[in-house]
């Protein structure tokens, strides 16, 4: 990495209030850039932790939606002290930001954005993530393998699902990464497949806490992530569980989450007693 190139990740510090830091990372997890202020070592375990994140990211594109488009647009992490942020910046390059728990959220990302079009002479445009790479046969298939059974699906969940517009599949897992229910529709191996790459999900987010700042007692909170055909979330569900949903793009997200998050309760009344968080 040229230092014109770190410096110029600089502008998002700069002129961004609220906001922390920035690296600039390959597809295999190699730092190309950060801000002042970053530990080499801190750099480098964020570049490894985004670079396999959204590895596993791409990878889930089907539980978003059968559709044929499944470019992914930016994977966003919240916790209790600030968030993280991480878009494409060119072939094999990603851009990832950390800022305060009230940054203006859309100024960054347009900071952000504006920066890896001022990088477009030394980086290319990003690949689209196809239906190839993420994992997915097209059409969708894994979306509809049977249709569940009785003591897999969980009512509380499938209700959201149905009254929120837009809205497509839950499935509450457990810290082990196996899936404790989830909503009608959806087949046991999706159930454990989709289950499995959002624990891997979890544990990338969680390493990215220092990137967000440096807090005693930081809880994550959630992970969404955001393709061209729809959305994941990754929500606490309490100490030992998790909770991830799909929706269509235009769903209303505030909605469908907040629906979420006033289910977990009931979710994890008869499994582990939870506070609705994970320590970071």
């Amino acid at each position: 990495m040229t230092a014109d190139l770190s410096w110029m990740l600089e502008d998002i510090v700069h002129n961004v209030p609220r906001a922390r830091h920035a690296v600039l990372l390959s597809a295999d997890g190699l730092p190309r850039g950060a801000t002042e202020g970053l530990a080499e070592k801190d750099v480098r375990t964020i570049s490894a932790a985004m670079a396999g994140m959204q590895s596993l990211s791409r990878a889930t594109a089907h539980f978003a939606g059968p559709e044929e488009d499944r470019q992914w647009n930016q994977t966003i992490i919240e916790f209790s002290h600030g968030w993280s942020f991480l878009i494409g910046a060119g072939q094999g390059s990603y851009l990832a930001a950390a800022a305060a728990p009230d940054v203006d959220m859309q100024q960054i990302s347009f900071r952000m954005h504006r920066l890896v079009a001022r990088l477009g002479t030394n980086l290319t445009s990003p690949p689209r993530v196809g239906t190839e790479d993420a994992g997915a046969p097209r059409g969708g298939a894994p979306q509809q393998q049977g249709s569940g059974d009785t003591g897999f699906v969980l009512g509380a969940l499938d209700r959201v699902v149905s009254e929120v517009k837009g809205a497509r599949h839950a499935i509450l897992l457990g810290s082990d990464g196996l899936p404790r229910g989830a909503t009608h529709g959806m087949s046991r191996d999706l159930a454990d497949t989709v289950s499995a790459a959002m624990t891997g999900i979890h544990a990338y987010s969680r390493v990215t806490s220092q990137f967000a700042g440096v807090v005693e007692d930081a809880e994550w909170r959630q992970t969404v992530i955001e393709f061209q055909h729809g959305w994941i979330f990754l929500i606490a569900a309490g100490p030992d569980a998790l909770l991830a949903a799909a929706a269509e793009h235009d769903c209303d997200i505030e909605q469908f989450t907040t629906r979420l998050h006033e289910v977990v309760p009931a979710l994890t009344a008869t499994a582990t007693p939870g506070r609705g968080t994970d320590r970071a």
